[in-house]
């Protein structure tokens, strides 16, 4: 016999699923927290090499690779890690869309 399972469709953004303050903030510092660490791998940087180079301490390293306290860093810090780590950065800014009642925060990576 086969039960059914409850679930719930996701909108697209886990912290809007679980109703974390300002979603869309924090899903956009995930995405750059992942590209961060993609680059770190991609360079077989240790968290002490990684540190060194984004002129940070290993426990903030640490953080990142864990999730712990994302909503600490801010986006001027993570790009200026990218940029460290030789990742172009490109901001956009644009008028809203009529479709949203504020302006969005998106990342394309």
């Amino acid at each position: 016999m086969t039960s059914a399972i409850d679930y719930e469709v996701s909108s697209g953004n886990v912290f809007a699923d679980l109703g974390v303050d300002n979603p869309e903030e924090m899903l956009v510092k995930a995405k750059l927290a992942l590209t961060i660490l993609d680059a770190i791998e991609q360079r077989g940087l240790t968290q002490r090499q990684a540190a060194e180079l984004l002129e940070t301490n290993r426990t903030n390293i640490s953080k990142l690779k864990r999730g712990d306290e994302l909503r600490k860093f801010t986006f001027d810090r993570l790009l200026s890690w990218l940029t460290k780590l030789d990742r172009d950065v490109t901001l956009t800014v644009k008028r809203k869309s009529r479709r949203h009642e504020s302006g969005q925060l998106h990342v394309a990576i």
